[in-house]
């Protein structure tokens, strides 16, 4: 599926005045599933899982501010605690009443809010499970890619104006796995969904979440400390950022785990890369609660 038809699915809704943008397919009495996506793309980065997951659930996706097909505002101070309070507009618009959660990378640390919310019972709807893909959930074990670095750092704005798309499509090859590289047409469609709406003019700005996984640690690991709900966490092992490391500092901190799907030749995009591997664990991980 292109990044067109994605976007003709769905539709957008106005949240603390901005639109994002929502993919919201099945029926109200289904159990749900949201999809919290990650930097720097958006929601259609789980369009190869879409199927499998909509056979049994309603699924509902959406393009975080300054991401995808979203709005994009220049001047705006981009933060995790910002993204958490728009899918939780995302939720009260729709209804979600109890859902389970799939994050990825960016969405993992929104994700870590959004528990930490559910947990002091001030979260928008009940949460069922949550489930995380690679991402940086200690910043610690975290290790940024030197275009993140540099996108961070006080040279941020003029690296960004610099960028191209040679530099982005190496970037994004560099975090795939050695088999799972992406093809040229899904490395046209992630920099189209960075463009749209002149978004490649954010991307310093966004970055900024790195900061705050620093700022908010403490608060974020403890939110799968303290969880309520049922943890997940299926993995790349290849993934230069957070692959096999990540999972080795989740288990020495002794945190809950209910479900381990390891994916031992996979990268950072596993739902991208290995959707049939990621589907299956996942269902099986929902089907076990």
């Amino acid at each position: 599926m292109r990044p067109a038809d994605w976007q003709s699915r769905g539709s957008t809704l106005t949240v603390n005045g901005f639109k994002i943008f929502v993919l919201d397919e099945g029926q109200p009495d289904q159990d749900t599933i949201l999809l919290i996506h990650g930097f720097p793309t958006a929601s259609w980065d789980w369009h190869k899982i879409w199927p499998a997951l909509r056979q049994s659930y309603r699924v509902v996706a959406m393009d975080m501010l300054g991401f995808g097909f979203s709005d994009k505002p220049g001047r705006h101070r981009y933060s995790i605690h910002g993204q958490a309070d728009v899918v939780e507009g995302v939720v009260q618009q729709l209804g979600l009443e109890r859902f389970h959660v799939l994050a990825h990378d960016y969405g993992d640390t929104v994700a870590q809010e959004l528990l930490a919310r559910q947990n002091s019972g001030e979260g928008a709807g009940q949460w069922q499970s949550v489930c995380f893909l690679n991402g940086g959930l200690f910043p610690e074990t975290h290790r940024a890619l030197l275009t993140q670095k540099l996108l961070l750092s006080p040279l941020g704005p003029l690296f960004n104006k610099l960028s191209n798309k040679r530099r982005f499509d190496s970037a994004m090859a560099r975090v795939f796995g050695p088999d799972t590289k992406p093809h040229a047409q899904e490395l046209e469609d992630f920099w189209a969904l960075v463009n749209h709406n002149n978004g490649k003019h954010i991307f310093h700005n966004l970055i900024t979440y790195m900061n705050d996984r620093k700022e908010h640690r403490e608060r974020w690991v403890s939110a799968i400390r303290d969880a309520r709900v049922p943890v997940a966490l299926i993995n790349g092992s290849l993934d230069p950022v957070s692959g096999a490391h990540m999972v080795a500092r989740f288990r020495e901190l002794d945190l809950p785990l209910a479900w381990f799907g390891e994916l031992p030749r996979i990268g950072h995009y596993p739902q991208v890369e290995a959707p049939v591997e990621v589907s299956d664990s996942y269902l099986k991980f929902l089907e076990r609660l």
